[in-house]
């Protein structure tokens, strides 16, 4: 007679999701009924492609009067959805009462919110509550963009014992920002992911757009840009949600969107294609070799500058020439096919650089 296979347990699930590369985490923004969060559950299990369902239960608001989440009542909602579906389940945590409950009612993955990681008062209490506990713990980036501040979240809950952690890039808020509902800024989430590559780091398009029509472009650019996984908000009526409907999309459109991502590999064992890299590399090498050589030669230009201001008192900045310097870099860049932003973010840093080389001569 033949021996039956034992069913694997729930933490089992949870721990082939976490390895899962890519991991795709959805659900509601916010648990606002039984029958909403078990009619969602079972389109995202429909579709396939979702290996965690996530759902707010606690929703920290900019201004009060909001719907600030359904509470600890929703838990069990969230346990009845795990049944039906077979799938782990995550929630957002925000204080120690908060942990307590989550793991009260079984919940498989806790993370912590961008408005928690700004606060490292909010973040040590939570590391408190969580020694002695084995459950994975996914921190989103604060809401500023302040990498020190990510980065000691993520210490002080590794010094809780937690051994699972897994970042959450969901952008930064920004003066100025019209395209997004928070920035990307993907250069902050590199950086991260280049001091912390142990570390996996999922993308939440839906906090970035804050608008469904350009879920797939981002989510897209950061599969390009090698993230572990999606965490992507889904309601089965968003347009009805109780919060963030715009950014919201049904499971159906969700199974439909990452099934139209392009999911690229890291590295390939073809031996022309790295011979190929490598000769590429290396002239990208040399030329950064020679821009190093030419900026090092503007600021020595920069500093004669400096003296002849400084023998003649003279203020440093001068708007008109600057605003000369842009206009016409913008104009050559474009012609280049080098974006205004990125010229002028470079151009930035070199007259930052060029200032304050000016000051140390003009003070000396």
């Amino acid at each position: 007679m033949q021996a039956t296979t034992a069913a694997p347990t729930m933490k089992e699930v949870t721990q082939q999701a976490w390895v899962k590369r890519p991991l795709i985490i959805s659900g509601p923004c916010s648990a606002e009924t039984e029958e909403q969060v078990l009619a969602t559950a079972q389109g995202l299990a429909a579709t396939g492609v979702v290996d965690v369902m996530r759902a707010g239960i606690w929703k920290p608001r900019t201004r009060p009067g909001s719907f600030e989440g359904i509470g600890t009542k929703g838990l069990p909602w969230l346990q009845a959805a795990k049944k039906i579906t077979g799938l782990p389940v995550a929630v957002e945590v925000a204080t120690a009462k908060q942990v307590e409950d989550a793991l009260h009612f079984d919940v498989d993955i806790l993370w912590l919110g961008a408005r928690t990681t700004v606060n490292p008062f909010s973040v040590q209490e939570i590391a408190d509550a969580l020694r002695g506990v084995d459950v994975p713990v996914l921190i989103k980036n604060p809401i500023n963009p302040d990498l020190e501040l990510w980065i000691g979240a993520v210490e002080r809950v590794a010094k809780a014992g937690i051994k699972q952690i897994g970042l959450i890039h969901r952008g930064f808020s920004s003066y100025g920002n019209t395209e997004y509902r928070n920035a990307p800024m993907w250069h902050l989430a590199i950086e991260m992911k280049r001091r912390h590559p142990e570390l996996m780091m999922i993308n939440d398009p839906s906090h970035i757009c804050g608008r469904r029509d350009i879920l797939l472009e981002v989510a897209q650019k950061a599969i390009d840009l090698d993230f572990d996984g999606l965490i992507i908000e889904s309601h089965v009526d968003p347009d009805h949600a109780w919060s963030d409907a715009k950014q919201q999309i049904t499971p159906a459109k969700l199974g439909e969107m990452i099934g139209s991502i392009r999911w690229r590999k890291e590295d390939t064992a073809s031996a022309e294609y790295h011979a190929a890299l490598e000769k590429l590399r290396q002239q990208i090498d040399q030329l950064d070799d020679e821009l190093m050589q030419i900026l090092g030669q503007r600021i020595k230009v920069s500093e004669k500058i400096g003296l002849y201001k400084k023998d003649n008192n003279i203020t440093i900045l001068q708007t008109n020439r600057w605003n000369e310097i842009l206009e016409r870099a913008t104009a050559k860049g474009d012609k280049l096919g080098l974006s205004k932003e990125f010229i002028t973010k470079y151009l930035d840093a070199v007259h930052m650089e060029s200032i304050n080389h000016q000051n140390k001569i003009m003070n000396a």
